[in-house]
């Protein structure tokens, strides 16, 4: 049975070949393609008028995997480039071939192949949906449609950009806690592991019964010691687990959501976070001509909270019935006053899009002070934490010594 030829095309691995030779009037002349081998590089070639004097496979296993900053630099440079006149597929070849991560430059080869044989360039993003999602594959239809491809990119380049800010900043403030416990942990295992060993060792010869609390230290030192393997084990086992299962369960994603949000002082931080992602990109998203209803299919899962997304689900029903957006953002009671009122402003005057901008301006500077606060709390916190915890095991295990020097001096 034949093979149709759109599947024996869809069969041939592709490759990116580098390849340098002479054009018509002798000049040396460099560039790359993507071909299934050497052979159809050399026949394209030649059919331009170029004499092949070297083509070399380029090879993507050094490959690093493409972050959300990679495409925000890629946007930035693409909107910097556009707006100054460069045409769109120059500009992909320059992005492509400056930058320094192998997987970048076979992305962006890969979408310049597929406008260049005639696809949009929307059409070409959403080939890749785990990179570009739907709201910057909307965001760049709308520029091309409006023929403001430049602006809209512009825009969206300044937005992934408070985004990996705002995501910087969540970091920032999980990052204190988590290292005060981390470091609790090892100082605490070193110190029952080595320390009290050799304190029992010496205890041993008292010949006397040890205190009670001298000997509960021991006692679980005895158990660290034993069995330290199964301890470190079954936390780092139970920490994976936990974060594979929150990958696979909505469910557990949506409780650990609300808990986080609960939690004192991060809480806030979350929460703020949360609204400033919602409103920068409804901001962002309005102020390039896409329809509300439409606009809130982006904003729940660019929120980054499955609480926030939630309440955008019914927020779109109510809107998509007519509602205004200020009473069905009161009515998913996730939103502060202020948030309230200031949308209701927009809405009345006109400038929505403007006023969701200040508030994401607004709140991303309260998660910035609020981070920087939580940071210089952070030196005493570590003592009022630490300091217990290692001052109670040293007092447990100097009580034998100072009771036997209260019977000596007796």
């Amino acid at each position: 049975m034949a093979v149709p030829a759109k599947d024996k095309k869809a069969a041939v691995k592709e490759f990116t070949f580098q390849w340098e030779g002479r054009d018509r009037t002798g000049k040396i002349v460099r560039g790359e393609m993507r071909a299934g081998g050497d052979a159809v590089v050399r026949a394209s070639l030649r059919r331009q008028g170029i004499n092949v004097l070297k083509i070399k496979k380029q090879s993507m296993s050094s490959g690093k995997k493409i972050t959300e900053k990679d495409l925000a630099m890629f946007t930035r440079q693409m909107a910097t480039m556009m707006k100054a006149g460069v045409p769109l597929l120059q500009a992909f070849d320059i992005v492509a071939k400056g930058h320094s991560n192998p997987s970048v430059t076979k992305l962006l080869t890969d979408i310049k192949t597929d406008v260049e044989t005639g696809s949009s360039l929307a059409q070409a993003f959403r080939k890749h949906p785990l990179y570009f999602d739907q709201l910057y594959c909307n965001l760049v239809q709308a520029g091309e449609q409006a023929g403001i491809l430049d602006a809209l990119l512009d825009r969206l380049a300044t937005y992934k950009e408070k985004i990996l800010a705002i995501k910087g900043k969540i970091k920032s403030a999980l990052f204190y806690p988590t290292a005060i416990v981390v470091a609790a942990v090892i100082i605490v295992s070193v110190i029952m592991i080595f320390v009290i060993p050799a304190f029992k060792d010496l205890f041993s010869g008292f010949g006397a019964a040890l205190p009670a609390p001298t000997q509960l230290v021991i006692n679980i030192s005895d158990i660290f010691t034993s069995y330290w393997w199964a301890i470190f084990g079954g936390l780092g086992g139970g920490i994976f687990g936990f974060i594979e299962a929150k990958k696979r369960s909505k469910t557990l994603q949506a409780r650990t959501d609300r808990v986080m949000l609960r939690l004192p002082i991060i809480g806030d931080i979350i929460r703020k976070a949360t609204i400033a992602r919602w409103t920068r990109t409804m901001s962002t998203m309005f102020a390039a001509g896409v329809p509300l209803v439409e606009a809130l299919d982006s904003v729940g899962g660019a929120a980054g909270n499955v609480v926030y997304a939630d309440a955008t689900r019914k927020i779109q029903a109510e809107v998509s019935t007519g509602t205004s957006l200020t009473l069905a953002m009161q009515n998913s009671e996730v939103f502060p006053n202020m948030v309230l009122q200031m949308v209701s402003i927009g809405e009345e005057s006109g400038a929505l899009d403007s006023m969701l901008g200040k508030i994401a301006d607004f709140f991303e500077q309260e998660v910035d002070d609020a981070v920087d606060a939580m940071t210089s709390l952070m030196e005493p916190l570590i003592m009022m934490i630490l300091g217990p915890i290692i001052g109670g095991l040293i007092i447990a295990m100097y009580l034998p010594i100072f009771k036997m020097g209260a019977a000596v001096g007796g």
